[in-house]
């Protein structure tokens, strides 16, 4: 009589264990989000790449040799405002194809989210912090130009007003203005709503970067006067944290 009772014991713990395990796994979701670029509708990979094929809102022609940017703080918003922050960055690297596709090891609970967002680049909580994978990565910024880290690096050759290939440098980082007596610094990261989203299996969503708005609105982008030394240009990082507001837009959510 009493083996018969802790069998059924024991067999009744792993039903409801089992039983749990599989609610658990039914009631969380994992996040992917997926990167593609394009210029206008065009689109770009690094199989576009070293070839002056585009023409920029100001008219001048340009090709693109390298882009990286880094996305942090994905965050799910619930009406009530409480928010789920994913843990982990990314350093999404078009020249050499590698991080287009990020999954954060964070799991959230299914259901209907008021918003869905994520940073580009870092805001200043987290430029603070040290991240050897990206020192690794030559990501760092010099501390007289406010230390932290790049947001972006895009990188390529146009056409001059003199007709002459020249090189050009994009690269976005945290607003940095030494001209005064003391450094002072204004974040430029930008927080990309996605919208509202029903949570109900495992999540991807895929979003594209128009390459293009980077040099369009509402700054109509001239080469000639903006492609060197824009790092600890004040205006000029002002500028392209006003031109990114819409470059990110999502495609699609695959569930």
């Amino acid at each position: 009589m009493k083996k018969t009772a802790y069998l059924f014991a024991t067999l009744m713990f792993t039903l409801i264990s089992c039983h749990k395990d599989n609610d658990d796994h039914v009631l969380q979701a994992s996040i992917s989000l997926n990167f593609s670029h394009n210029w206008d509708g065009e689109l770009v990979t690094n199989a576009h790449f070293n070839t002056i094929q585009y023409t920029n809102e100001n008219g001048e022609e340009l090709s693109i040799e390298k882009l990286r940017y880094v996305i942090s703080k994905i965050t799910f918003h619930k009406a009530n405002q409480e928010t789920i922050v994913l843990d982990g960055y990314n350093l999404v690297d078009v020249t050499n194809a590698t991080n287009l596709l990020f999954t954060s090891s964070t799991k959230i609970p299914l259901g209907q989210y008021s918003n869905m967002s994520f940073t580009f680049g870092f805001d200043d909580e987290d430029n603070s912090k040290n991240y050897p994978d990206l020192n690794a990565a030559s990501w760092t910024v010099p501390e007289m130009l406010g230390g932290g880290y790049h947001f972006m690096q895009l990188e390529g050759k146009f056409i001059n007003n003199t007709n002459t290939q020249t090189g050009y440098a994009y690269h976005a980082i945290r607003a940095v203005n030494n001209t005064g007596t003391e450094q002072v610094l204004q974040d430029t990261s930008i927080v990309v709503n996605l919208g509202s989203v029903n949570i109900t299996n495992n999540t991807t969503f895929n979003i594209v970067m128009n390459i293009a708005q980077w040099f369009k609105d509402p700054n109509t982008w001239n080469l000639n006067d903006w492609h060197t030394a824009l790092m600890p240009n004040f205006n000029a990082q002002i500028m392209m944290y006003e031109n990114g507001q819409n470059v990110f837009s999502l495609e699609s959510i695959i569930q």
